[in-house]
């Protein structure tokens, strides 16, 4: 699992199958000071975010596909969360 920021949405006249009904993000990856880290990534909303959102987005296949509900679909990143606030301690 990631932070990342979401940077836009991406719309399409056209989707594969397993991926309509689905809203596609544009996501920023950030490191833990919050700054970017890598190129932005496509990933599946979850959760309605949108963009300026602070986000965490799972990477992983199976567990993509349980937090949107589509098994099996070509899915490996999800927002599965809109983070309020961080916490460190100290």
């Amino acid at each position: 699992m990631i932070f990342a920021r979401v940077v836009g949405n991406i719309e399409s006249d056209h989707k594969i199958p397993p991926y309509q009904g689905l809203k596609l993000l544009y996501v920023q990856p950030l490191s833990i000071a919050l700054e970017p880290h890598g190129h932005p990534l496509m990933a599946v909303d979850a959760v309605d975010a949108g963009p300026g959102d602070l986000v965490l987005v799972m990477m992983e296949g199976w567990s993509t596909w349980q937090a949107v509900g589509k098994e099996k679909a070509p899915l490996n990143r999800a927002v599965v969360a809109v983070v309020d606030e961080i916490r460190l301690a100290g």
